[in-house]
């Protein structure tokens, strides 16, 4: 029996893609900072970097940023993810990000910071405040298409094909004709950096009108851990199934 449990962590979060944060091993990883460490300089080792943040209900692994040019930037040009999603995709999964991460992290920080008993570090919080099930609400799949079907490519395509295949990589979750939040939504893109340019922006006043997000969330250093289109999520070779 292999007793190393470092190796076989990651070994997990590379063939699941994604484990959640009430996992056995991803509790420990949580709570426990040398088997952390472990996991991290391990990480590090191979060009990856570990997706922990406090507020997702997952964890993952992504490329370190410093070998992210190696593997996105070809032919002179940056690629926008290692996924093969077309800009359509793409730019749908910013939209649904913004819908559903957004309001759910401005819940958090609320409940959070009104929690006078709460631990000084986040990351070492194994419970979510709130659980990641009670922040997070979904958004109708027909208002999603009605608001930017002919923006991207159609009702059609968005619901034939874009919307099947975030899904297929667990960034959404569809019910019920209902986009849910996935396991990966949360771990997609940096939210320091990536929320002020949406709260700066266009949907911002979206948002507003909905009533789904009051005013802009504040950030916090504790977020500034996932990068855009997590690397680890490219669709494993077919022999990975075997």
């Amino acid at each position: 029996m292999n007793n190393d449990l470092a190796a076989r962590l990651i070994a997990r979060l590379l063939a699941l893609r994604t484990l959640p944060r009430e996992d056995p091993e991803a509790r420990r990883l949580l709570v426990d900072a040398g088997f952390r460490d472990e996991v991290e300089t391990r990480l590090a080792a191979s060009g990856l970097r570990l997706l922990a943040q406090p507020f997702a209900a997952h964890i993952a692994v992504a490329l370190a940023r410093e070998h992210e040019a190696a593997v996105f930037e070809q032919n002179d040009a940056w690629q926008a993810s290692n996924i093969g999603l077309p800009k359509d995709a793409a730019a749908l999964l910013v939209i649904v990000w913004a819908l559903i991460i957004l309001p759910k992290r401005e819940r958090q920080l609320a409940s959070e910071a009104a929690q006078t008993d709460a631990q000084n570090e986040l990351f070492e919080t194994v419970r979510l405040t709130p659980a990641a099930h009670e922040a997070s609400r979904g958004i109708p799949e027909n208002v999603l298409l009605e608001d930017y079907g002919k923006l991207l490519g159609g009702k059609a395509r968005l619901q034939q094909f874009a919307l099947p295949q975030l899904s297929r990589l667990g960034f959404i979750e569809r019910r019920n004709k209902v986009i849910h939040e996935g396991p990966l939504l949360d771990l997609a893109f940096d939210y320091a950096e990536f929320a002020p340019r949406i709260l700066e922006g266009a949907l911002s006043d979206l948002l507003k009108q909905r009533g789904v997000l009051e005013e802009h969330a504040p950030l916090s250093p504790a977020l500034e851990d996932p990068a855009p289109l997590n690397p680890a999520l490219e669709d494993p070779a077919p022999e990975d199934h075997a």
